[in-house]
């Protein structure tokens, strides 16, 4: 099974899009009509939205004036926060029941309108965001909906901004063209990603990788891109993790880079890391099977677990360390001593540029060639951290 979040803001498209997912197959659990179920007429769901707003958000026939709530809580960041409180617990333990009914090889996507506000979305592998500039979506809700100007302005207001949303997404929907246009983009998501995504993780297998080097030019969005893999790490791991890092060279601005998002988490020990790297499926990481290690700096080896991407769409090496491994500080020193020296940078991205147009059998051999460079630069990391007083952030 794999499970999205789908989310966008109010008058995006995101309806349309779930519609789409859902002819092609995708069980989707809508979390605004759950959210009209928890409180119907006889519902603890109702009667604790009655104890706490009062009997004047009611209807005449009994059932919820939704209209006389949203007027009351979409202008009041507070009573808003009051009514989530009731509602949101009550719908996640409805979806909750829902995905635990999905069956196996499900692509279960949950229509969340408040994914990113309620800070869910490292609980799901994969985000998607429908988007649509601010004033399509106003125009929208007015001549769609028939909602007054001020009233769509001031729900749109109380929603995620486009930066909050860009942050959550691994897909960026954007839909202020054509309805054709998004509804390609969505057969393309679904056959390209989301299909191969989830027979990945059932099959307990990594998604497929170029079999030689390819170095990229870098790209400012892969800080983010790392946070949403740290966020997603962190909340499977819970307690266990002692620390989540964005490490190797996607991690130092400027430099050159294969596109692959190298992420540390420290644990206690090697049974810790390897529990830990089975339980990554439930952030989309597959455990690699067989012995990992590290060659220290001083020479000696230390096991460690690793995992995986099975999602297509973003290669991830997920490196988990004992707490007693020097390997974990090692990688944070060589990164901070590489953000630290432009000139370190230069070498270290020339050297690669020449080695990827070199022929190789494997990533790992190419990955060897560059050990010499590591291992000087560790060296004068070492240093530069005595001179500086570094100690690990």
């Amino acid at each position: 099974m794999l499970r999205v979040g789908l989310t966008g803001g109010m008058g995006s498209g995101k309806s349309m899009v779930a519609a789409r997912l859902a002819q092609w197959g995708a069980s989707i659990i809508d979390s605004d009509r759950i959210a009209r179920e928890v409180v119907r007429p006889g519902s603890d769901g109702l009667r604790a939205v009655i104890g706490e707003f009062g009997e004047g958000i009611l209807a005449a026939d009994g059932s919820l004036d939704r209209s006389a709530l949203a007027a009351r809580v979409f202008s009041d960041a507070g009573t808003r926060a009051r009514l989530n409180g009731i509602v949101h617990p009550l719908v996640a333990a409805r979806s909750a029941e829902l995905v635990a009914a999905a069956p196996v090889g499900a692509i279960v996507v949950q229509d969340i309108p408040l994914l990113v506000e309620a800070g869910m979305a490292a609980g799901f592998p994969l985000v998607i965001v429908v988007h649509a500039d601010a004033a399509v979506r106003l125009r929208r809700l007015v001549e769609q909906r028939g909602m007054a100007e001020s009233d769509a302005a001031a729900r749109l207001a109380a929603q995620a901004t486009d930066q909050q949303h860009r942050a959550a997404a691994d897909i960026w929907l954007d839909n202020n063209g054509s309805r054709d246009d998004t509804l390609s983009a969505v057969d393309r998501l679904w056959a390209q990603r989301l299909v191969p995504f989830e027979t990945n993780l059932r099959h307990g297998r990594p998604a497929a990788r170029a079999c030689t080097p390819i170095v990229v030019a870098p790209d400012t969005g892969w800080p983010e891109q790392a946070q949403r893999v740290i966020a997603r790490l962190a909340a499977v791991a819970g307690r266990r993790a002692h620390r989540v890092d964005h490490i190797g060279s996607t991690a130092v601005p400027g430099l050159t880079a294969k596109d692959v998002l190298d992420i540390q988490v420290v644990v206690a020990d090697l049974a810790a890391a390897e529990q830990l790297a089975d339980d990554l499926i439930g952030a989309g990481l597959i455990r690699r099977d067989g012995r990992w290690y590290d060659i220290a700096h001083d020479g000696t080896t230390r096991d460690k677990a690793m995992a995986i991407n099975a999602d297509p769409g973003r290669a991830i090496n997920c490196h988990i360390r004992p707490a007693d491994s020097p390997a974990w500080r090692d990688a944070l020193l060589l990164r901070d001593w590489l953000r630290a020296h432009p000139d370190g940078v230069r070498e270290y991205a020339e050297l690669k540029h020449r080695l990827a147009a070199q022929q190789w059998d494997s990533i790992d051999a190419y990955a060897t060639a560059k050990s010499p460079f590591v291992a000087s630069a560790l060296d004068r990391a070492q240093r530069w951290a005595m001179r500086t007083g570094w100690v690990v952030g």
